[in-house]
């Protein structure tokens, strides 16, 4: 079989041409990571390090790596080689810091969107607990929608429900994996500006992984694209376009949007693909979202801590 070709290097350029500032903290540091299922390579060798408060969307072909560099992050799986660390503390598990919104927003049926939100928030005293609940819920636009229950609402308003619910302790890092991809074109572009919006007044750190070219653009203060299996960085590029009013009325949206489909078709269509790489599911029980097993206490008493001590509706 002959050896894969050496990927170029990859595109780094700050915004404008700008050179990284100096004295950024890293919330994410990914160094020499590598990842293989079952002995096949799957991702890597990847370097990628992420700045406090950056907005990085990470784009690719099919089967590159992209959802597996986020389960890394996230602490779901440790790399085959390398090392994870957030804040600069190595990444040794799932924990409170590394919120995560899954591409189905897996909220439980039998809670209130009140109780989902604060679902994580169980050790923490009633009235804080109650107080953060109801600052999510007026945050996405939910305050009205707190006592019902996940199937009364609409898809957007669901990943909206599971926005809030991974922001409800405060993490400093918010890692997204195709979050938007289930939900028709308007909602998308609807939930495009609601992120973007709570990105800018939350100041949190976000990772967001997507197949789509347009949204990698349209949201992202940093773009990285991956090559085919194993995925590598091969485009990394800053963008001021999402702290611009319309950004996709700015001629440099469309410039950069050619460029990075340039990028991602000659990705996909190039030696490295590797077909049938297995894409684990990120959360296959409900206690994986929390990470805290506490589900055997009932429905009824989470509802009556979320909604203040009142009955459910």
């Amino acid at each position: 079989m002959p050896s894969r070709p050496a990927d170029p290097e990859p595109v780094r350029e700050g915004a404008a041409g700008a050179p990284e500032a100096e004295g950024e903290v890293t919330a994410i540091e990914v160094r020499g990571v590598s990842h293989a299922y079952r002995g096949r390579p799957a991702l890597g060798p990847v370097d990628l390090a992420v700045a406090t408060g950056e907005f990085v969307s990470v784009v690719g072909p099919s089967g590159c790596g992209k959802s597996t560099l986020l389960r890394l992050i996230a602490g779901f799986a440790a790399p085959s080689t390398g090392s994870v660390a957030e804040s600069g503390r190595p990444v040794r598990g799932p924990g409170p810091s590394r919120g995560v919104v899954f591409q189905q927003p897996r909220l439980f049926p039998w809670l209130s969107v009140a109780a989902n939100v604060g679902f994580g928030l169980r050790r923490q005293p009633a009235a804080v607990r109650r107080a953060r609940v109801a600052e999510l819920l007026d945050l996405t636009g939910l305050s009205e929608a707190g006592r019902l229950r996940p199937y009364e609402l609409s898809g957007g308003m669901q990943q909206r429900a599971a926005i809030a619910r991974a922001l409800a302790p405060r993490p400093r890092v918010l890692l997204m994996d195709e979050p938007f991809a289930a939900l028709d074109a308007f909602t998308r572009e609807r939930m495009q500006d609601e992120i973007r919006d709570l990105w800018r007044r939350t100041g949190t750190t976000v990772l967001f992984i997507t197949h789509s070219v347009d949204e990698a653009v349209y949201l992202g203060t940093r773009i990285v694209a991956l090559s085919g299996a194993p995925g590598q960085v091969i485009f990394d590029e800053r963008s001021d376009l999402p702290g611009r009013a319309h950004p996709r009325a700015d001629p440099g949206f469309g410039r950069l949007r050619e460029r990075l489909s340039e990028v991602v078709r000659a990705a996909a269509s190039g030696p490295g693909e590797a077909p049938g790489t297995p894409a684990e599911p990120l959360a296959e029980r409900p206690g994986d979202l929390v990470g805290d097993a506490g589900l055997g206490r009932t429905g009824a008493a989470l509802e009556r801590e979320a909604l203040g001590g009142q009955p459910p509706r």
